[in-house]
């Protein structure tokens, strides 16, 4: 993950065939996973990580005044909204590895795989609101965004938290601030030391990156076109072959 968020301003050359890179922001690739698998990690398992794992404190957190700081999810109930996708899947693992009680939220086609993840429990999001079928939550982590994000404060408890993976358009801040509701978000950055650390789970087998698809570099506006679909199941990869 070149450069990153620096990169947004200036352009990371992500679709170039090399690009250079700070030595501080690479890792070895993992044994036992395939360059694909590589490939598909970085971005949202570096997001689940400072999300979830280990922020970036010296870093600026455009979202918000107060620096993002993961809490603890040893013996907590955990509920992932998004939880098929890149960031959702990753989170799923993570927080079950950090001993938490996980809820995967997706729809009906992602349960056996979210449950092969190691989810304890399922939402259907299209035939159940999960905000309604689910209370007393210490933790959401809304990986999905979009509109009324600020209806999963219903379903957590008095001090819980929502963690926000994209945060814009929120507009709970007065209801969360009722029930003593920590909502926090923070910007994904680059991170070699980091990289290594989550790298190493993924060399043992605990946790391990999906690919939904693939595309050569020369199809990347259909790769696009995927991500746009929906329904994805972990990453979508481009490749130079």
């Amino acid at each position: 993950m070149a450069r990153f968020p620096e990169a947004i301003m200036r352009g990371s050359g992500a679709y170039a065939d090399y690009v250079s890179i700070p030595a501080s922001q690479v890792a070895f690739k993992p044994k036992g996973i395939t360059h694909i698998q590589a490939a598909a990690a970085p971005m949202s398992l570096l997001t689940t990580w400072q999300f979830l794992v280990e922020s970036v404190s010296d870093a600026p957190n455009p979202f918000q005044a107060f620096q993002h700081a993961p809490v603890s999810l040893q013996g907590q109930t955990v509920l992932i909204n998004g939880a098929s996708g890149g960031v959702g899947h990753l989170a799923v693992q993570i927080a079950k590895w950090k001993g938490a009680h996980v809820i995967a939220v997706a729809s009906s086609r992602h349960e056996k795989f979210l449950r092969h993840l190691g989810a304890d429990a399922f939402i259907d999001y299209t035939r159940t609101a999960a905000e309604r079928a689910v209370k007393n939550i210490d933790l959401v982590v809304d990986a999905a965004g979009g509109p009324n994000m600020a209806r999963f404060l219903d379903c957590l408890k008095q001090g819980g938290a929502l963690f926000l993976v994209n945060p814009l358009g929120f507009d709970g801040q007065r209801e969360a601030a009722k029930k003593n509701i920590t909502v926090s978000s923070t910007q994904v950055r680059s991170s070699g030391a980091q990289l290594i650390e989550a790298g190493d789970l993924l060399e043992k087998g605990v946790i391990r990156v999906v690919v939904d698809s693939t595309f050569p570099l020369a199809e990347a506006s259909e790769a696009h076109k995927r991500a746009e679909a929906g329904s994805i199941q972990g990453k979508i990869v481009l490749t130079n072959f």
